[in-house]
């Protein structure tokens, strides 16, 4: 109590006066690093997520590690004026005692952007430790320190998962998600609890006033992985497609690691997690511009003609220019036939998915809660899903 009195008394000093929040001192950016425009004129999903990592949370953190492939599989799969999407995701963690208390317990953990396997690599570094959940607070600085579209037919959404009050600390939540509501952001409150409880504490106040919408789940419940007939094809397809990935560049070699990594990870949760990673990695949005040498050079038209030889993998470095660009043909038509193998069965995958789930108990998790109010949240934008 006296540590949330102290960082009340130091915001009034620090903020007073002002009549928003936009003078919250934003978490700084990480390293500068090459800015690759890959949007392409496409509509965008932007996807903010602030999980709780407080001592109570681990059910929370292992149901967004279980679930991160099927919910990037879902909205990748979106389509607007008959064009892929543009998916871009963020993640933060807050009411971590390990953080400093003078932001709010808040840390950004991946800056908003479509780099899905970094996305994926912090969030199975994430650890809960005891602390202080100030759910206002943290969506403010989700506002004030992500660069958001300014376009409204892009689909921009905050969603809040923790199981404390949604009223605690300093920065007065309803201003916060009337702020994001002013901004054409969604704020989706998930409480982790009954749901009595979560309106009795304010997460449905909160994502009334958000646009947004109050959902419950249950963090004790085990996510219910559904393996079909089809993964084993799929998995076996993911392999062939990793030949086809060559990292250039400082860390070239360290990104190439870490894709197999995250597989791993994806592998922890059972064969079908890896299925859904692997169905998510023949999608549009699933690109390593920064560090693969055929998504490089579809992004930048003069990348054969300006990368350097030493920056190339070794068994390459030997290539002429002209020989360079026809290796990078036959790699980016090899794993287009590969994805287009992927996007078949995946269609088989989530059809013999659909009819499983028919005859099971549907349970609160996650991805129950989260995929399908996403999706009709992008639907009413004029995103279309083609199951």
């Amino acid at each position: 109590m006296m540590l949330k009195t102290l960082l009340a008394a130091l915001f009034l000093m620090n903020f007073s006066g002002s009549s928003t929040f936009n003078t919250l001192q934003p978490i700084p950016e990480p390293a500068p690093k090459t800015v690759i425009n890959t949007a392409n004129g496409k509509a965008k999903i932007q996807v903010v997520l602030l999980l709780d990592t407080s001592n109570s949370m681990d059910g929370l953190i292992d149901q967004a590690k279980a679930q991160l492939w099927k919910m990037v599989n879902k909205l990748a799969g979106a389509k607007k004026d008959n064009m892929d999407v543009e998916l871009e995701i963020a993640l933060f963690e807050y009411g971590n005692q390990g953080l400093s208390g003078t932001t709010g317990f808040i840390r950004r953990v991946q800056t908003l952007g479509t780099d899905l396997d970094g996305l994926s690599e912090k969030l199975f570094e994430l650890k809960t430790n005891g602390g202080d959940e100030y759910c206002g607070w943290v969506i403010q600085t989700a506002l004030d320190s992500i660069q958001w579209a300014t376009d409204q037919n892009h689909l921009q959404v905050v969603i809040i998962a923790g199981n404390e009050p949604f009223d605690q600390g300093p920065v007065n939540f309803r201003q916060s998600c009337e702020h994001a509501a002013q901004k054409g952001i969604l704020i989706n409150t998930i409480h982790c609890g009954d749901q009595a409880t979560g309106i009795s504490t304010f997460w449905k106040e909160g994502a009334d006033i958000g646009k947004g919408k109050f959902l419950t789940i249950d963090t004790g419940q085990k996510v219910i992985q559904i393996s079909t007939p089809y993964d084993e094809k799929i998995i076996k397809l993911n392999e062939r497609l990793n030949k086809t990935y060559f990292g250039y560049g400082r860390k070239g070699d360290e990104m190439k690691i870490r894709q197999s990594t995250q597989d791993k990870n994806a592998a922890s949760y059972g064969t079908a997690n890896v299925a859904q990673r692997a169905a998510a990695k023949s999608k549009s949005s699933y690109k390593n511009a920064d560090w693969d040498i055929v998504d490089a050079a579809e992004n930048d038209k003069k990348f054969v003609e300006n990368v350097k030889k030493e920056d190339l993998p070794k068994e390459l470095q030997d290539k002429s220019k002209e020989e360079l660009s026809k290796e990078i043909d036959r790699l980016k038509t090899e794993r287009e036939a590969i994805r287009a193998e992927l996007s078949a069965l995946e269609k088989q995958m989530q059809a013999y998915i659909t009819e499983e789930m028919k005859k099971q108990a549907s349970t609160q998790t996650l991805d129950n809660a989260l995929i399908q109010t996403v999706a009709d949240q992008a639907k009413m934008k004029g995103f279309i899903f083609i199951d």
